[in-house]
C-alpha cells in the first residue's frame, strides 16, 4: 500500500500580497481548497510539502490528505503558480475528491524504443500528444502510460486508442485517433528550392528589358516633338 502524504494546511483570514510574502518567509504559500460538498477555504500550506508531491513521479495527480486542525480530506493540485525567477511556489490550488466518486484527470503518455522507421530507414520520431486524459476512481489515477514505439516504420503513428486501458478501473476521454507520436521522413528540400531559386533569380530579367524598352520608346516618342520644333526655328 502507498504511503499515505500529508499536507499541513491552517486557515488563512488575510490575504493580499503583503500577507502573501510574509508567508512564504515562513515556508508556507497561500492556497483554496475548493470542490465536493464543502465550501471553498482560504488556507495557507506548507510549501515544502507541496513543491515534493509537484516534483513526485505522480506531479499534480498525487493523491494526498489535507490536515486542516486535525481533520483530513482528501485533494489534489488542481493548479498552481511558480515565481518565474526563483521558481518558488506563489499560490496553490487544492481540489477536494471522494474518493467513490469517479474524476477526470489527465495522464501523462511515455515511448520508449528507437523506432525502427529511425534506425532503418533514417526517419524522424516526433512526439505530438505528451499526455490524455482519462475518468477514474482517485485511487485508481496512474502515474503514466507507456507505449512502445520501436516497431514504427515511416508513416506509422502511435494513437491514443493504442494505450492499454483496464477498462474495469477507467475509461478513456481522449480521442483515441489523436496521434501520440509518428515518424515521418527527412524533409528533402535541397533540389527543388535550389531550381525554384534559380528560376526566380532568372525571372525578374526578362520583365526588366521589357520595362526598359517602354522607358527607351516613351523617351523617343516624347522626343519627336523636340525635333519638330527645332526644324521649325
Amino acid at each position: 500500500m502507498a504511503e499515505k502524504i500529508v499536507v499541513e494546511a491552517a486557515p488563512r483570514d488575510t490575504r493580499g500580497k503583503n500577507e502573501a510574502r510574509r508567508l512564504r518567509v515562513t515556508g508556507k504559500v497561500p492556497a483554496v481548497l475548493y470542490g465536493g460538498k464543502g465550501e471553498s477555504l482560504a488556507l495557507t500550506v506548507n510549501a515544502k510539502q507541496v513543491g515534493q508531491i509537484l516534483r513526485s513521479a505522480t506531479g499534480h495527480n498525487t493523491l494526498f490528505q489535507v490536515d486542516l486542525a486535525g481533520k483530513q480530506q482528501p485533494a489534489i493540485v488542481k493548479d498552481w503558480q511558480v515565481d518565474p525567477v526563483s521558481g518558488n511556489l506563489l499560490h496553490v490550488d487544492l481540489l477536494r475528491v471522494a474518493m467513490d466518486v469517479r474524476m477526470r484527470v489527465n495522464v501523462p503518455v511515455h515511448t520508449f524504443g528507437e523506432p525502427a522507421g529511425v534506425k532503418q530507414q533514417g526517419g524522424i520520431f516526433e512526439t505530438v500528444t505528451r499526455e490524455v486524459e482519462i475518468e477514474c476512481l482517485p485511487g485508481e489515477i496512474p502515474t503514466e502510460f507507456r507505449l512502445d514505439a520501436s516497431a514504427l516504420m515511416i508513416g506509422m503513428h502511435l494513437r491514443a486508442g493504442d494505450i492499454a486501458i483496464d477498462t474495469a478501473k477507467m475509461k478513456l476521454l481522449t480521442d483515441p485517433e489523436r496521434v501520440i507520436a509518428h515518424v515521418v521522413a527527412l524533409r528533402v528540400e535541397e533540389e527543388k528550392p535550389a531550381e525554384a531559386v534559380a528560376a526566380e533569380a532568372a525571372a525578374p530579367a526578362e520583365p526588366e528589358v521589357i520595362k526598359k524598352g517602354k522607358k527607351e520608346e516613351e523617351g523617343e516618342e516624347g522626343a519627336e516633338p523636340a525635333e519638330k520644333t527645332e526644324k521649325k526655328k
